[in-house]
């Protein structure tokens, strides 16, 4: 069967350093699948290196059989791919309402307003304040729901759970969890192990730049002690 999302063997640099060697790695439709490794493994720059913001130097990316390696963000955002980036990036002086409609003005196919109240009940009640007022697990929902808004076939997450409250993170699971039985694609990078761990259909671990092992969500939840060897938790 061949996969929504292919990356085969990347190399990608920032200037003169080499910081992804080989690294290859699948996604199939509906399937969540996590990156771990330590800092500085090269999961952010897998998933920047899969959006366009960085271009490898050898190595081929597809989405859905089409070649995207090379290609400018915003041409392979209209392909269907969305990164929630780990800084958020969202317009601190528009509200809630005006980052979501900005948003999806240039999708194809585009959630209603409705769907993301219902996920995120908290942005309803926040929609008309500006994106500066926001706390920072309100800012992270709102980052969320502007890629959803685009109605995405995959969605990139980057460390959506850092820095955040634990009953913030447990909202968010439990938002990213609904999104995986609803059957969206997620591609989740992640120093939560155990929130990791219950997300993940398949998961693989990098450590400097190389993909070292690949498991199933089940093996890793069966056999933590595989993580902890490769993770050091």
């Amino acid at each position: 069967m061949t996969a929504l999302l292919e990356v085969e063997g990347i190399n990608s640099y920032y200037g003169d350093s080499h910081i992804l060697f080989d690294v290859s790695l699948h996604v199939q439709r509906n399937e969540v699948v996590a990156l771990l490794g330590r800092n500085g493994a090269g999961k952010s720059t897998t998933l920047k290196s899969i959006m366009g913001l960085l271009h490898p130097r050898v190595g081929r990316i597809s989405l859905n059989g089409k070649a995207i390696d090379g290609l400018p963000p915003h041409a392979i955002a209209a392909l269907g791919l969305q990164l929630v980036p780990e800084e958020r990036r969202i317009f601190g002086s528009l509200s809630v309402e005006e980052n979501l409609a900005l948003a999806g003005i240039t999708a194809k196919s585009r959630w209603p307003i409705e769907r993301i109240w219902k996920m995120f009940p908290r942005l309803q009640e926040r929609r008309r304040s500006k994106g500066t007022d926001l706390s920072g697990g309100e800012q992270q929902m709102l980052a969320i729901a502007r890629a959803l808004v685009r109605d995405p076939i995959i969605t990139l997450l980057d460390e959506p759970f850092e820095g955040l409250a634990p009953t913030i993170v447990r909202e968010l699971l439990a938002t990213c969890r609904t999104l995986a039985d609803e059957g969206r694609t997620l591609v989740v990078v992640e120093q939560n192990i155990s929130a990791a761990m219950n997300l993940a259909d398949r998961i693989y671990i990098l450590n400097n730049g190389h993909v070292i092992e690949e498991m199933t969500g089940q093996e890793a939840r069966e056999r933590p002690a595989g993580l902890h060897r490769h993770l050091g938790v």
